[in-house]
């Protein structure tokens, strides 16, 4: 019986170094997958920095923008895009408006992920303002238009004709509200 009992105290504490493994590498996997990314130059991420180069509008050449927008699960506003398309020189600055609206019957914390595709056009899509640099609040029915505005730089390969910029909008409430006192937002 006592090597029975020696086994069964080794067999948990095995478990449990294997539950905290697994806790600290589900913690870390968001930054490997960003440095994965980063290093190898997949997922479309767009810049992160502001852009600073010169507005110089290639006349000569268009590009189309798509725009594409998801809930992830479990997310229930209403999200889109104000237009589906636009057609554009690149170096020209513009901004296209997404819609949100908390159908709810409590205040709910969004944040927008971005994409672009194809993935090495990523680098040469410029966002100057995105509602998705900060977390959207919204109370009980309310709706927000919230507008991106980029630049696609004049160096995009020329073989690339379209992109596509995706959000996909994730509801981050549970995990703000030790940050937020929603409660007082709700009632403000």
């Amino acid at each position: 019986m006592e090597t029975e009992g020696m086994s069964t105290a080794s067999l948990i504490k095995r478990l449990l170094l294997l539950v905290v493994g697994m806790f600290a590498f589900g913690f870390l996997l968001v930054p490997i997958y960003d440095v994965m990314c980063q290093a190898l130059g997949i997922n479309g991420k767009t810049a992160g920095s502001a852009w600073q180069g010169e507005e110089q509008v290639d006349l000569q050449r268009e590009v189309r923008v798509q725009f594409v927008s998801s809930n992830a699960e479990g997310m229930r506003w209403s999200f889109g895009p104000q237009n589906d398309e636009i057609i554009l020189h690149p170096g020209e600055a513009r901004t296209v408006n997404f819609f949100a609206h908390n159908p709810t019957d409590k205040v709910m914390v969004a944040q927008a992920i971005p994409s672009v595709a194809p993935s090495r056009a990523a680098a040469f899509f410029h966002k100057t303002e995105c509602f998705c640099f900060t977390q959207q609040v919204l109370q009980p029915g309310e709706s927000i238009e919230m507008p991106v505005r980029f630049v696609v730089d004049p160096g995009l390969p020329n073989d690339v004709r379209r992109l596509t910029l995706a959000y996909t909008l994730f509801d981050v409430t549970e995990r703000m509200a030790a940050s937020l006192d929603l409660a007082a937002v709700h009632t403000n």
